[in-house]
């Protein structure tokens, strides 16, 4: 009863800009954290941002300084601007929640189904 919705992945020129948004839906009582993957063909699927429920933000070496995370807690919606891009970025990339569904106790992980970023001339 949680949907994760991304959209603004595409295509951009190197050096360009990208901003990728994720709206959660659904029965949610509590979102602990929320957080950005990306994933290229036959490789691990690796962090690139997170942010906690208080706010505070973590970055992967490779985007730190060119990559922000951030959300609006009343839209439930994380947000990622992607500046400076490189091919190196090019990858699926993927919205996480770790959230509590209202009923339950646990918290668990939610992805979105993944948007295409490309970084091409």
């Amino acid at each position: 009863q949680v949907q994760l919705v991304e959209s603004g992945g595409g295509l951009v020129q190197p050096g360009g800009s990208l901003r990728l948004s994720c709206a959660a839906s659904g029965s949610i009582a509590s979102i602990i954290a929320m957080g950005w993957y990306r994933q290229t063909p036959g490789k691990q699927r690796e962090s690139v941002a997170s942010i906690t429920s208080v706010g505070n933000t973590n970055y992967a070496d490779s985007v730190k300084g060119r990559f922000t995370i951030s959300r609006d807690i009343y839209k439930n919606t994380v947000y990622l601007q992607m500046n400076s891009l490189n091919a190196q970025d090019t990858a699926v990339y993927y919205c996480n929640y770790r959230l509590r569904q209202r009923g339950t106790i646990r918290f668990e992980d939610y992805w979105g189904q993944g948007t295409q970023v490309t970084v091409s001339s």
